[in-house]
């Protein structure tokens, strides 16, 4: 994976080699940079303009915040809880969201989240591949949830090609700052470069979870959601899914 093709890649169980408080150095250089990222952000925000502000919400994963972010902006009244268990990635997401009195923290992984009321809305985005047993966590998302409530889960399913990710963001990046300033880019994301390769790795080896959609969509299905929606994003390595918790 290349200098910002990154994921948001925070469960228990990493590769060993990869530094996750490192790697929440430069993360943020995805949501000025990466396009694709970008426009992950930009559906979420359309999604939640579309449904009525949820009362309790969870970022599972939630690294160093982007998801939150943009949850506590536009949902005001709710009251939003940030679940991540690395602490480098934490404090990056406390100091971005300091200004927002409606947002709580758990440094923890899932498995370990206290739950004190079931929320009306989860957020899981590109960490759930990167979690120990998967499947078992999504079972534990949805005892987060309230029936009815709403899991908007993206996740990466398909091993990321380095090269590919490398020359897409070069080109997309070059025609905005020119070459100087994206090679100047890519130095500042270097850290990420490093922990990317590490994330490759460990979905080659099996370390983290790879999926096709048909798989993760039988997965969700069998942890007690109905698919409202369901869709292949960032260039086709990723699957995003809005899901309702039944009964």
């Amino acid at each position: 994976m290349s200098v910002l093709s990154s994921v948001e890649t925070t469960g228990t169980h990493h590769a060993p080699d990869a530094d996750w408080s490192a790697y929440a150095t430069a993360y943020d250089l995805l949501s000025r940079h990466n396009p694709e990222y970008k426009a992950l952000m930009k559906d979420f925000e359309a999604f939640l303009s579309k449904i009525e502000a949820p009362k309790i919400i969870y970022d599972v994963g939630g690294g160093t915040g982007n998801y939150t972010e943009i949850a506590a902006r536009l949902c005001a009244d709710s009251t939003i809880c940030l679940v991540e268990p690395d602490p480098g990635m934490m404090r990056a997401a406390k100091a971005k969201l300091s200004a927002h009195k409606n947002v709580t923290y758990q440094n923890v992984g899932l498995e370990s989240a206290k739950v004190p009321d079931r929320a009306d809305l989860v957020i899981s985005v590109h960490s759930l591949y990167a979690m120990p047993e998967p499947e078992h966590r999504l079972a534990d998302i949805r005892r987060m949830l309230r029936p009815g409530g709403i899991l908007y889960l993206i996740d990466l399913g398909r091993p990321m090609d380095v090269r590919d990710w490398r020359n897409f963001l070069f080109s997309s990046i070059r025609k905005e700052h020119g070459l100087l300033g994206t090679l100047r880019i890519f130095w500042q994301g270097r850290q990420i470069a490093r922990q990317n390769k590490a994330i490759f790795k460990a979905q080659q080896d099996g370390t983290y979870w790879t999926h096709t959609a048909a798989k993760i969509a039988s997965a969700v299905t069998a942890a007690g959601f109905e698919i409202i929606d369901q869709r292949s994003v960032y260039r086709g390595y990723s699957d995003l899914l809005v899901c309702r918790a039944t009964p």
